[in-house]
């Protein structure tokens, strides 16, 4: 009787042991989904789940149908699903048991010599592949849940990186392999892939999302995550700054969520009811305007200004809340600091720092550089208030936009950044005169 009683009390205490480990293994599995990219985490899983393509989704559904694919070049700018919608399809395809062996995916800026295309990219293309058994769905119907084509697909992306030796081998293998192998090639610049591969290819523009989509989709995410805005402009800021591209939204919306929402939850090894997540405070323009690395208006207004442009207010530019110069942002701050720092420079005589002169320029671009702020982040911002503005005529704006290119070209060749800038507020001068 004393060994039952001992037998039970050690089976009390394994069961006891098993159940904290399961325990802790869900809350560190709760705490891993919480720190998840949302980019990753609201990756389409369907081709239907995919926004604003339309004519693309369309034309896979009917060959997903088909269960026929031709091989296939995804093109457009960043963010519009290129990715995303491949990895749908053949998530589709072939279902969570087979996608691990039937699909290679490849990113071709990082691998993009000669030698991974003959040795990694032809080994996995010339692999058989197997009938698999079928599997029913779940309605009971007896059609197939997937429908396991007898090929694979290669999926390279960012294609437009391959050296021209590495896509001229790559042609010879989607000939010779492609009754086993489907290849999808992803890029942004179509022009950058040689002929004899585009021409092999069925290709497929993406294009910006409109302002529509977007949107909808911020809302969907925010809602399911439980952030809030202090007002509808919010969205309006974060989709013009992520210029169409809605991974960027995305990144911006979740680190906003994460500086300003206070929504993270407790690191792991915290009590459980530490790892419940604190109400988030509203999310403001002037935080996604900081994130995304904007200038402020008021800087870029005043950099015109030394360069002798009238000043005016852009209707279209995103409410800047406390960076626009009315407030007490933390643009604002960082400005009237290096203002402080630069007590030598404001010594200068007025008639000196009239709007046009040198001296004016090399104050506004100390400002700048003192600031932190980004050459090609102000280059960018300045060519939009110059071409939208509204005495300049169309003379001057040309050959304000020749030199802002030049200078953003020299900004990419390792041009030193103060001294572009300095180079560019001088020649503007001359344009805008």
């Amino acid at each position: 009787m004393s060994n039952a009683f001992l037998q039970l009390g050690g089976n009390s205490a394994a069961s006891a042991k098993r159940q904290a480990q399961a325990q802790d293994a869900a809350r560190r599995a709760k705490v891993a989904e919480s720190m998840r990219p949302w980019v990753e985490k609201y990756r389409p899983k369907s081709i239907d789940d995919v926004v604003a393509q339309e004519h693309t989704v369309n034309v896979l559904r009917r060959s997903l149908m088909s269960s026929n694919l031709p091989h296939m070049l995804f093109y457009g700018g960043p963010g519009t699903g290129k990715t995303s919608t491949i990895l749908a399809l053949a998530r589709q395809l072939f279902g969570p048991e087979l996608f691990r062996s039937r699909v290679l995916e490849l990113n071709a800026s990082d691998e993009r010599g000669i030698s991974v295309v003959r040795e990694k990219i032809k080994n996995f293309a010339k692999l058989a592949v197997s009938t698999p058994q079928a599997t029913l769905s779940a309605d009971g119907s007896g059609t197939k849940k997937y429908p396991c084509p007898p090929f694979k697909i290669i999926i390279l992306d960012e294609a437009d990186s391959m050296t021209q030796d590495a896509q001229s081998a790559l042609r010879r293998i989607m000939e010779q392999y492609s009754h086993i192998t489907r290849f999808c090639l992803v890029c942004n610049y179509v022009t950058r892939i040689i002929e004899p591969l585009t021409s092999r290819c069925s290709k497929f523009r993406f294009r910006q999302l409109d302002t529509g989509s977007t949107k909808d989709r911020i809302k969907m995410i925010a809602e399911a995550e439980g952030v809030t805005f202090a007002d509808e402009k919010v969205i309006d800021t974060l989709v013009q700054v992520s210029d169409g591209d809605l991974r960027r939204s995305i990144t911006y919306l979740q680190s906003a969520s994460r500086l300003h929402g206070a929504s993270a939850a407790a690191a792991v090894g915290a009590p459980d009811e530490e790892s419940v997540p604190r109400k988030a405070s509203p999310i403001t323009s002037a935080s996604i305007l900081e994130i995304a690395g904007r200038v402020p208006s008021a800087s870029i207004r005043r950099f015109a200004a030394a360069l002798g442009v009238d000043e005016y207010v852009d209707k279209d530019a995103p409410d800047e809340g406390g960076l626009n110069g009315d407030g007490d942002g933390d643009g604002d701050v960082a400005m009237a600091d290096a203002e402080g720092n630069l007590a030598r420079v404001k010594k200068t005589a007025d008639s000196k720092t009239r709007p046009g002169s040198f001296l004016a320029v090399q104050r506004e671009v100390a400002l700048c550089t003192q600031s932190g702020y980004g050459a090609t982040q102000i280059i960018s911002q300045l060519h939009d208030y110059l071409m939208g503005h509204p005495t300049l005529n169309g003379t001057r704006k040309a050959a304000a936009a020749i030199t802002l290119g030049l200078a953003d070209k020299a900004l990419v060749d390792g041009g030193d950044e103060e001294l572009q800038l300095l180079n560019t507020g001088c020649q503007l001068v001359k344009d805008v005169k």
